[in-house]
C-alpha cells in the first residue's frame, strides 16, 4: 500500500468521524445546522449570481456582434445593388460572396442570441429559486427554533414535576388529619369520663332527690288546699 493511499484513507476516515461530530453538534444546536444550511445557499447564490452576470455578458456580446453583422449586411446589400445598377460586375460577385458569408454568420449569430437569451432566462429563474429557498429557510428556521425551543420548556416542566414527589406532603396532612381525629377522640372520651364519673353520678342524683322532694311538697300542699277547702264547704251546710 503507497503512503498516499494510506494518508488517503487516514484523511477521509478523519472526515467521516469530523462529519459525525458535527452532526451531533448540529442535533443539540439546530440553530447552527440552519445557519450552516443558510449560509451554504447564499453562497450558491453568489456563485449564480456571478454565473449569470457572465451569461448576461455573453448575450449582450451576442447582441451587439448581431448587430454589427446586420448592419453590415444592409452596407453590402446596398453595395451590391449600386454595384449591379452600375455594371461593375467584378464588385457585384465580391459582393455578393460577401453578402452571403454575412448572411450565414447573421443566421448564427441570432441563433446562438436565442441560446444566450434562454440561458440568461433559466440562470435568472434559478437565482429567483434559490432566493426563495433562502427566505423559506430562513422563515422555517425562525418557526422551527421557537418550536423547539417551547418542546424543550415542556420537556422542563415535565421533568421537574416527574422529580416532584406529593409523598411528603400527602404524609404531613395525613400526620395532620391523625392528630385532629385523637384529639376530638381525646375531647369526646373526656366528656364521657365526666358523665359517668361518681361525681357527675352524685350530682344527678342529688338533682333527682330535690325534684323528688318539691314534687312531694306540691302534692302536699295540694292535699292541705282540698281539706281546707271540704272543711269550709261542710261548715256552710
Amino acid at each position: 500500500m503507497s503512503d498516499i493511499s494510506f494518508f488517503a484513507r487516514i484523511k477521509n476516515l478523519f472526515k467521516g468521524f469530523l462529519s459525525i461530530f458535527i452532526s451531533d453538534i448540529e442535533k443539540e444546536h439546530p440553530e447552527i445546522a440552519y445557519e450552516n444550511a443558510i449560509n451554504s445557499m447564499v453562497e450558491k447564490y453568489s456563485k449564480l449570481k456571478a454565473a449569470t452576470a457572465a451569461i448576461i455578458r455573453r448575450r449582450e456580446d451576442i447582441d451587439e456582434r448581431l448587430k454589427q453583422a446586420s448592419k453590415a449586411l444592409a452596407q453590402t446589400d446596398a453595395e451590391l445593388n449600386a454595384a449591379v445598377a452600375t455594371n461593375q460586375d467584378d464588385l457585384a460577385l465580391i459582393l455578393i460572396q460577401k453578402k452571403n458569408q454575412l448572411e450565414i454568420q447573421a443566421a448564427e449569430l441570432k441563433a446562438d442570441m436565442e441560446t444566450a437569451h434562454k440561458d440568461a432566462d433559466d440562470a435568472k429563474a434559478s437565482i429567483l429559486q434559490v432566493q426563495a429557498e433562502i427566505r423559506k429557510l430562513k422563515d422555517e428556521r425562525v418557526v422551527m427554533l421557537a418550536r423547539m425551543q417551547s418542546a424543550q420548556a415542556r420537556i422542563k416542566i415535565q421533568e421537574q414535576l416527574e422529580g416532584l414527589s406529593v409523598d411528603a406532603e400527602v404524609k404531613a396532612l395525613d400526620n395532620v388529619r391523625e392528630h385532629i381525629k385523637n384529639t376530638i377522640a381525646q375531647a369526646n372520651l373526656g366528656k364521657e369520663l365526666a358523665d359517668t364519673s361518681l361525681d357527675a353520678r352524685l350530682d344527678k342524683l342529688k338533682s333527682q332527690t330535690g325534684d323528688v322532694q318539691a314534687r312531694q311538697q306540691l302534692a302536699e300542699l295540694k292535699a292541705k288546699r282540698d281539706a281546707q277547702q271540704a272543711s269550709q264547704g261542710q261548715k256552710s251546710m
